[in-house]
């Protein structure tokens, strides 16, 4: 039986996706399972997001009442630091805004790093994903234009380098490192990335300091047989995950815990049927409108979503024609509501449920009773021309299942775009399927709405950022610092939660069984009877 919680030094943190998921562990008894001792984030406004939820994270029994009081709208953001002083500094010394790679950011760890060796016999986990722009898809394509760019010279490239040097420092009994999917594929200088982390990764205590661990089926149980590089690729949506996110995650075990652990109790991930989709996520939560980037007004918006559904109209001419009845079928269903009068706001003061079909656990974990609104729910506003391009993408994919490309739009709706019939840009405009788990929720969210289209053509938006939480499993009382933007960025570059809990759960068989051998070796022997 495990004595004390296992220590986890979470780096590159965000928010804190990965360590809510490990934080929120706790056995039959209600014990964590995990604490964790430090957490380090360079953004200001991601480690305001994770200095809160760092002092929350001391009250076991509960959050405290002024938290809900003030995320119900009853009172202001409280002074934390003078009503509990004590939880505030505990919060301030786990949560830290460092930089990896900086002198004072080596010396800090270093010393810290020592004091939890001491304290916890190496039973420890390192957590934390390196920035990933350099290695994804869309930024080595942004790079490549960027005029005398070389790859071999750009450290975020190698920033991952940081991460293997604090497993060399920690020794930690597991390692969990997440990264994009682009990883896979990117190569500098003619070295493939990857498999340059993964032998890192390996020898970052020395020559086969650690065996590294596939976490989604079809997993490698036999040792002696290294996982194959796309193994390595966790598709969340199978998962428990209202997110088709597919990113790459390397757990790696020290190898005489690796050496001591039978194959049956190696971390895997379970898969989860069906699969969760956006509608019984965010289907339930009270119907918004978007704002105007000139002039806004509900009357203002309603005219010009009236003006948008015209223009929608005369653009379906060349839509086949079963499709375009079903398609006036829903404009018109807008256009009802139009003349009724919507009365939305733009912002939820109530609705915080998800779908009855929703399955329990990610139910119970995003859900928190107290709230009688969510935070960070607030809409965006958009230009008025783009009201007709969201109108028809959210018609389309109701009626088709499917979101439009941009040849599938009508010219009247066509933006004046030079490279809008190139075919680079097809999902310019993406509107998320009500029926299916939604498209990545990326850092991109953060500059425009197109790619994040809400499913109800009636509210004619973007999502908002506790929408995009949903879909990322944020707890609904995970309160994002900053400004807007500045919480929908956090909100796109974070794990989610309940995958990183999942991720935790399956670790801790692993520490488990470890205490359960040595409870068994430290029994004694009891004496036969004649």
């Amino acid at each position: 039986m495990m004595k004390k919680p296992i220590a986890v030094v979470d780096l590159f943190s965000g928010p804190g996706g990965l360590g809510e998921g490990f934080s929120a562990c706790v056995g039959a008894d209600h014990q964590s399972r995990y604490k964790i001792h430090v957490s380090i984030e360079k953004d200001r406004s991601a480690h305001r997001t994770l200095l809160l939820r760092a002092f929350l994270r001391q009250f076991r029994g509960g959050l405290p009442p002024e938290y809900h009081a003030c995320l119900n709208g009853d009172i202001p953001m409280p002074d934390w630091a003078a009503l509990y002083p004590a939880a505030w500094s505990a919060a301030e010394d786990e949560a830290r805004c460092l930089e990896l790679g900086k002198p004072e950011t080596d010396t800090f760890l270093a010393g810290r790093i020592r004091e939890i060796r001491d304290r916890h016999d190496e039973m420890t986990v390192l957590i934390g994903g390196p920035p990933c722009q350099a290695y994804s898809i869309a930024g080595r394509s942004r790079n490549a234009g960027k005029k005398g760019y070389d790859p071999a010279t750009d450290h975020k490239n190698f920033l991952y380098e940081q991460y293997v040097k604090v497993v060399g420092m920690l020794r930690p009994a597991a390692f969990v490192m997440e990264n994009v999917k682009g990883m896979l594929s990117s190569s500098v200088g003619g070295t493939q990335i990857f498999k340059k982390v993964l032998s890192d990764l390996q020898d970052a205590a020395g020559p086969d300091s650690y065996r590294l661990v596939a976490l989604s089926p079809p997993n490698v149980v036999d040792l002696g047989e290294e996982p194959k590089p796309a193994e390595f690729l966790v598709r969340a949506e199978e998962h428990g995950v209202p997110q088709a996110r597919h990113r790459v995650i390397i757990v790696g075990l020290r190898s005489d815990i690796a050496r001591a652990v039978p194959p049956e109790f190696m971390p895997r991930l379970k898969r989860h049927s069906p699969q969760v989709t956006v509608k019984e996520v965010i289907g339930h939560l009270g119907g918004l409108r978007s704002g105007l980037s000139t002039a806004d007004s509900l009357s203002a918006w309603e005219t010009a979503v009236a003006g948008a559904c015209s223009d929608v109209d005369r653009g379906t001419s060349r839509l086949p024609a079963a499709t375009r009845r079903k398609f006036l079928t829903e404009l018109n269903s807008v256009r009802v509501g139009l003349l009724a009068g919507t009365g939305l706001g733009r912002s939820g003061s109530s609705g915080c449920s998800v779908s009855s079909s929703c399955h329990p656990s990610l139910r119970n974990w995003i859900v928190d009773p107290a709230l009688r609104r969510l935070p960070n729910h607030e809409t965006r506003s958009h230009m008025e021309k783009d009201l007709g391009r969201y109108l028809f993408a959210a018609v389309m994919g109701k009626v088709a299942g499917e979101s439009p490309r941009a040849e599938d739009f009508p010219p009247i709706l066509a933006p004046n775009h030079a490279n809008w019939e190139s075919g680079k840009f097809r999902d310019r405009f993406r509107v998320q399927i009500a029926g299916k788990p939604s498209t990545t929720i990326t850092s991109h969210i953060a500059k425009d709405g197109h790619y994040f289209i809400h499913p109800d053509p009636h509210q004619c938006r973007s999502l908002t950022v506790r929408e995009a939480a949903r879909l990322q499993t944020f707890p609904d009382n995970y309160l994002f610092m900053g400004n807007r933007t500045e919480q929908y960025t956090q909100v796109g570059n974070a794990v989610p939660p309940f995958l990183a809990h999942q991720i935790a759960e399956s670790l801790w068989q692993v520490f488990e069984y470890l205490a359960a051998s040595d409870d068994q070796e430290e029994e004694p022997e009891i004496a036969s009877v004649a």
